[in-house]
């Protein structure tokens, strides 16, 4: 058979959102993930990043009940395009992306992060890095083919003998290393520190971690289900375990990190998880970054803390912060990081801390940002909620309305985006006016993000990796901004039947 990759997209419905391709764990059979992994090994060939056969892919994935499978035909795709699959296991997506920076291979991430365990993706990492928008259309254009009699009609693999695969564990204790090399065994002693590991596929890499740096480390909640336990809208039975474990007085911090382990968590004493977009700030402040980039959805207070020479502003996605990066370092900036507001933080150029270097990572990494604030707790004599009350007083509040398809979104987004600032900003009004009054301003880098005369912020934005829409809000006070935020979440369920799309359930 032979198919373009765009086609199987068309047809399948497993496309690329903000990072990687996801779709639903039914779509993605094994012919539909066999044919994306020749199409990203093929295109790699055609721009000179692979050799035609021979060289090394590195495979790993999370805890999702499809994820083996899914590991399964990417590596199997690899082999019979002549190329070695090097199983890693089930370990971090910035671990195998680490491996393949180091040795210049590709590394590829079965991981749906967040979303719920009927869906799942694959994360595409060339050798020189994440893949970026014009490599997605590069993949997407290949043409890819395979025996009629590799498959069966519903897709799947007709079976065949087949040899056990052995797990290497080199990329695992790499990315270990990586931060044990660089910070003092002793560098987090007399903190105590629990871990929320739920079912996160780098739980046991963050308890390794904190207790060889001295931490007095507690594993708590660990789930043998998969949680789609998401750090940008944290589920409201996570605020309240934070809260009940702390409660016992045994905890500095919790930390945690989400499905694949590439976005962290990370609370107060008093049990409070922090925001993404606060817990990058203070991160990059620790490593004196002199460029951040970050989307547009994210907390201001980077710009108004006055901490860096250079805040820029992006789309929503890794890669869109990944091409920040390097323009801000082709700019000559010599300290360059970026985050998103779900806390994935990301690190463009070598940095040395104290005397010992710590390599560029330019991919979502969650060990840095608990390591960075928790070093700095430390070191500072200060709480976890006292370093972040030496922030501006803005807070920002996140949630979404899932189920919601796609043509909604769409016309939800066209009713406010008619061409005519001044009708635009009216329309806002007509809808919103009576939460956040008069407009002031109006961004559409990334869905549509309003600013009030207030200095109150509203952006609404469909997701790109699910049926999902995406409301994030800014205020003066955190109370505010939660609240806002769920007004507005009511406006937008209630819009689609005004309009005659139909009421979201």
């Amino acid at each position: 058979m032979k198919i373009s990759v765009r086609e199987l997209m068309d047809r399948s419905g497993v496309a690329f959102g903000t990072s990687g391709a996801r779709g639903l764990a039914t779509a993605m059979t094994d012919q539909v993930c066999y044919a994306y992994t020749q199409g990203f090994l093929q295109y790699l060939v055609s721009v000179g990043e692979l050799k035609p056969t021979g060289d090394a892919v590195a495979v790993a994935g999370d805890f999702r009940p499809s994820t083996d499978r899914v590991m399964e035909a990417v590596c199997r795709a690899a082999e019979d395009m002549g190329h070695r699959a090097l199983l890693c296991g089930k370990i971090p997506s910035p671990a195998v992306a680490l491996l393949g920076l180091e040795q210049k291979i590709p590394a590829i991430m079965v991981t749906g992060s967040h979303i719920p365990d009927d869906r799942n993706g694959i994360k595409f990492n060339k050798p020189s890095g994440e893949m970026l928008k014009e490599d997605e259309r590069g993949m997407t254009g290949q043409t890819v083919a395979w025996p009629d009699s590799l498959f069966d009609v519903t897709g799947r693999f007709v079976p065949s003998s087949s040899t056990p695969r052995i797990v290497l564990d080199d990329a695992r204790k790499n990315y270990i290393a990586r931060y044990l090399n660089v910070f003092d065994g002793n560098s987090l002693a007399g903190l105590r520190v629990g871990v929320y590991q739920h079912s996160s596929v780098g739980r046991d890499v963050l308890v390794e971690i904190l207790s060889c740096l001295g931490a007095d480390v507690t594993p708590l909640g660990r789930s043998e289900k998969f949680l789609p336990v998401d750090t940008e809208a944290i589920r409201p039975e996570d605020v309240q375990l934070a809260r009940d474990w702390v409660a016992t007085g045994r905890f500095d911090a919790l930390v945690s990190a989400d499905g694949d382990s590439d976005r962290p968590l990370i609370s107060d004493e008093r049990g409070e998880w922090l925001r993404g977009d606060v817990a990058g700030i203070l991160c990059a402040r620790f490593l004196g970054a002199d460029s951040i980039s970050t989307p547009v959805s994210c907390n201001t207070a980077v710009e108004k803390c006055g901490w860096f020479p250079s805040v820029r502003r992006t789309r929503i996605g890794s890669p869109y912060v990944i091409a920040s990066m390097q323009e801000a370092c082709r700019a000559g900036a010599t300290r360059v990081v970026g985050y998103e507001a779900n806390g994935g933080f990301l690190l463009n150029t070598d940095v040395t801390l104290e005397g010992k270097l710590l390599r560029a990572l330019p991919t979502r990494d969650a060990v840095i940002v608990l390591l960075s604030i928790l070093l700095t707790s430390k070191r500072r004599g200060k709480t976890v909620s006292q370093l972040v009350a030496e922030l501006p007083a803005r807070f920002t509040a996140s949630a979404r309305l899932e189920n919601f398809p796609t043509e909604s979104s769409r016309a939800l987004l066209a009713s406010f985006s008619c061409g005519n600032e001044t009708a635009d900003r009216a329309a806002l009004e007509r809808v919103f006016g009576t939460l956040c009054g008069t407009v002031s301003g109006i961004d559409r880098t990334d869905g549509l993000r309003a600013t009030f005369v207030s200095g109150e912020v509203l952006h609404l934005r469909p997701s790109g990796n699910a049926p999902e829409f995406r409301c994030y809000t800014e205020a003066a006070t955190q109370e505010r901004s939660a609240a806002l935020n769920a007004a507005a979440l009511v406006f937008m369920k209630r819009l689609p039947g005004e309009m005659g799309l139909g009421l979201i359930k």
